[in-house]
This record gives C-alpha cells, sequence and structure tokens, in this order.
C-alpha cells in the first residue's frame, strides 16, 4: 500500500505542474470554471483516498517544539470590537455558534472547555514555505458540533474571524463536517502551554492539522454551519479561495 500511495502522490504532482501550466488558458474559457471545480472536486477526492478521514497527521514530542512559533496573517486585529475585548483580557468573549444547527449557542473560554479538551503537538505548514512545530490545547470541533447538532442538509463549517482583511471584509474560512469532526481539528486557546498569544489568534483560532495554514482560522468570531457556500463571499468557502487558492489544501 505504502508504494502504490508513492506512486498516486508522485502521479498528482506531475499532473498538477501540468493543470496549473494551463491554468490561465482555461479560466479564460467559456467553460473554464467549471473545468477547475471539476478538477479541484477529483483532487480532493484523491486527496481523501490517499489520507482516510480518520488518518492523523503526525504529532511530535515536547523536543522537537519549535524555539519561536512564526505567527502567520494578521498580528494584531483593529477592529474596535477586538480591541475592546482584548483591553478585557476577553473576559467578554463569547463564541457565536449558529446556522444549520438544532441548538444554537453562544460559548465562553470555559464553557467551551467544559466540552472536552485536548492537547496535541503538531506542524504548521505555510504556503509561503516556512513551519513550525507546537504544542496546541483546545477543544475539539467534534464536541462542540455534538452539542449545537447540525441539522440536516449541513454540510460545511465556516467560521468567520475578527481581523479585516479589506475594509469590512472579516476573514473567513471552512472546512466540511468530516475534516470538522477530525479527532485532531481543535478550537485552541492554548499554545505551548500558555494562553495563546494575540499575534497566534488570541483567543480562539482553528488547528485542522491535515491542510496548510491559510486554513487555520485565527481570531474566530462565530461558526455558521451551512449547507452551501452561496452566501459566504464570492461563493468559494474562504477569502484566499475567493482569490484563487484551492478549498482543500491538504498537505
Amino acid at each position: 500500500m505504502s508504494d502504490r500511495r508513492d506512486f498516486l502522490r508522485s502521479t498528482l504532482l506531475a499532473l498538477g505542474g501540468a493543470t496549473l501550466a494551463g491554468c490561465d488558458r482555461i479560466s479564460e474559457s467559456e467553460s473554464g470554471p467549471r473545468l477547475l471545480e471539476s478538477a479541484e472536486a477529483i483532487n480532493r477526492r484523491v486527496q481523501r483516498f490517499l489520507s482516510p478521514s480518520k488518518a492523523l497527521a503526525r504529532e511530535y514530542a515536547e523536543s522537537d517544539i519549535s524555539a519561536v512559533f512564526k505567527p502567520n496573517g494578521t498580528l494584531m486585529p483593529d477592529t474596535p470590537l477586538y480591541q475592546g475585548l482584548m483591553k478585557g483580557g476577553f473576559a467578554d468573549y463569547r463564541l457565536e455558534v449558529d446556522g444549520l444547527v438544532e441548538k444554537p449557542t453562544h460559548f465562553s473560554i470555559d464553557e467551551l472547555r467544559t466540552l472536552g479538551m485536548r492537547t496535541q503537538i503538531t506542524r504548521h505548514d505555510c504556503v509561503e514555505g516556512w513551519s513550525a512545530i507546537g504544542k496546541w490545547t483546545g477543544t475539539p470541533l467534534a464536541a462542540l458540533l455534538d452539542h449545537v447538532k447540525p441539522g440536516a442538509g449541513a454540510r460545511y463549517v465556516v467560521f468567520h474571524c475578527f481581523d479585516d482583511m479589506e475594509q469590512d471584509t472579516p476573514y473567513y474560512e471552512s472546512v466540511d463536517l468530516d475534516e470538522a469532526r477530525h479527532p485532531q481539528t481543535l478550537l485552541a486557546y492554548g499554545l505551548n502551554g500558555g494562553a495563546l498569544p494575540v499575534a497566534n489568534g488570541a483567543p480562539l483560532r482553528l488547528r485542522v492539522e491535515r491542510q496548510l495554514g491559510y486554513k487555520q482560522a485565527k481570531y474566530i468570531r462565530r461558526i455558521e454551519v451551512v449547507a452551501s457556500f452561496a452566501e459566504v463571499g464570492d461563493g468559494n468557502g474562504g477569502y484566499w479561495e475567493d482569490n484563487g487558492y484551492e478549498w482543500y489544501a491538504g498537505i
């Protein structure tokens, strides 16, 4: 099985290069957007084959933790709401969870802790080419979903954040329910044994360990369970996805 997977990975890399070389021409054609969307769907299916829904990302030893965990993306949201919560030590922070759920709820960090806790040491891989290993503590997203109970038709979990990427455009990202329920998918409020630093996403960030860094939404304000991305940004499931990145960013 290992040899078979190595062969498939090599084949996918070769095909990926060929696809990227022709993307500009494809996207300009009348059927281009549909073709590219289909190609990404195939990529997701192959990734699922290579990394089954319960396959775990590698976990590391305490001795492997990076001396400095480089923050990605925004370092300090400047929105008035976030600034006010930060000045109060996030004591008044409440995570809003709504959408296609039976029990829309607001959670403090302490209330999230009562749903369950997990600590894991994993590697963060940034699309810019750098990596860092950190020790994350948080509540499994699956435990939150079990509490709010996604309803019929629910397919995706969308994360709405405090940090503005453009004027009046807060960061947003999403995963499907399979990835949301993966045992290593955390709503993290701790890093390396302490509280999550502001630069790394305080008071709450996503850790979805089998995907690249831009999927790891920071400064989470609200979680919305949806059936489609029709009402999420430009309809591609995330801020960077609306700017050309792939929605499934499997490592």
